[in-house]
């Protein structure tokens, strides 16, 4: 049975490194949110409102998809912040909709590291966003953390 890997956990606590890990195995492809939207929108995305204008718009253009994927048996992971209630649930709509096993990965990292990583980061360039201390104080105070009540199968990394 193919599954759907989701990450969940702050900026900067290594989301992407562990969805790369988690994707180089036989029969899985990896689906970046990030890389999908700076290609789609190039130069839109400058506030955390222009993203909660577009991410929405990817989220229905690529559900269907994704679906497919898992029910012809190939796992998927998502690189795509499962860090809302509401991207959590439209997560479970695809693998429930493609027949398919979940994981849901949370990722925690403390403040000064996340902070180190972040200098890291941009300095390297490699990355589609940059993100200052004002960013991330602002997505951090988005971020819902999962509970049991939502029922997904949690794998914790601290």
């Amino acid at each position: 049975m193919a599954t759907l890997f989701m990450v969940c956990g702050k900026i900067a606590t290594g989301k992407s490194t562990l969805a790369a890990q988690l994707a180089d195995r036989s029969g899985t492809i990896l689906v970046s949110q990030d890389r999908l939207m700076s290609r789609l929108y190039p130069d839109e995305i400058r506030s955390i409102e222009d993203y909660a204008r577009v991410s929405p718009r990817l989220r229905d253009a690529m559900g269907d998809h994704l679906a497919s994927i898992l029910r012809a048996g190939v796992s998927v992971v998502l690189d795509w912040p499962a860090n809302t209630v509401l991207v959590r649930h439209w997560m479970r709509s695809v693998f429930e909709a493609g027949a398919a096993d979940h994981e849901l990965h949370v990722v925690h990292v403390d403040m000064a590291e996340r902070r180190r990583r972040l200098m890291v980061r941009n300095a390297a360039g490699g990355h589609e966003y940059q993100v200052d201390d004002e960013t991330l104080a602002l997505f951090d105070r988005h971020f819902e953390e999962p509970g049991p009540a939502e029922g997904f199968h949690l794998v914790l990394h601290d």
